[in-house]
């Protein structure tokens, strides 16, 4: 009964988010041809021509110095305060070995998805602590980021793969993907349109970052992946992914 209610509400969710989507316009991020805009985009990486791999791998390590510096600021704050965060389907028993840019890198390579939502899935990610009381913490960040990143790509991009991809390369189960996707969305009350304004305001924010010359980031870990196979469903320019447990 209860993996019933499971599968209708999983059923009910995908629909309003199909209506939600269809109830906008469905208007792309049309980036700014200003040249100031146009720069900002360009030196990020998330415009056509800005898509290489300098200013691609730019933005993934300036949106991880970011996150990193969150996470430990909110950790520190936590333990100063002798409080526990909020404990939600987000959180891990412990920290996954892997490192939140070693993380970005992998989703990237895997997910083939435009640089463009990576910003949007910050963006996201924002709104979504926003409307609760959880602190972004090493704990949760991991499960936040490929649950934002798999929403973006699905309202932002033409083409994306589908939960149980994204579940192999987020290294969760796809019952545990399809739980994340739906809590995500319900707290977000499937708000997911992004302005061109508020697009550029996040993407001064991680210029910001450059421009501050942060560099975190946790010593590199030993993580323990083992190539797996192709399955048959898997579309055909699919990269083989390394198998990984969060």
């Amino acid at each position: 009964m209860h993996s019933l209610s499971l599968s209708v509400q999983q059923q009910l969710c995908r629909s309003r988010l199909l209506r939600k989507m269809k109830s906008f316009d469905m208007e792309k991020l049309t980036l700014g041809s200003e040249t100031v805009d146009s720069e900002l985009y360009l030196a990020l990486g998330v415009t056509e021509s800005g898509k290489g791999v300098t200013g691609t791998h730019r933005l993934l390590s300036l949106l991880s110095s970011l996150l990193e510096r969150s996470v430990q600021k909110n950790e520190k704050l936590l333990d100063s305060m002798k409080k526990k965060d909020v404990v939600t389907v987000f959180h891990g028993l412990r920290a996954p070995t892997l490192s939140i840019h070693q993380y970005i890198d992998r989703i990237f390579k895997y997910s083939s998805c435009s640089p463009s939502c990576f910003v949007v899935a910050y963006i996201y990610m924002d709104r979504f602590l926003q409307r609760t009381d959880i602190y972004l913490t090493s704990l949760n960040v991991h499960r936040l980021l490929i649950t934002s990143v798999m929403v973006a790509a699905k309202f932002l991009d033409d083409a994306f793969f589908n939960n149980a991809y994204y579940a192999k390369v987020g290294g969760v189960s796809l019952a545990e993907m399809n739980r994340l996707e739906m809590k995500f969305l319900f707290t977000l009350d499937f708000r997911l349109h992004v302005t061109v304004e508020t697009f550029k305001s996040y993407c001064l924010l991680l210029e910001k970052e450059a421009a501050g010359g942060y560099k975190i980031e946790r010593p590199i870990q030993v993580c323990r992946l083992k190539e797996s196979w192709p399955k048959k469903d898997e579309p055909k320019h699919a990269t083989t992914i390394a198998r990984y447990s969060c």
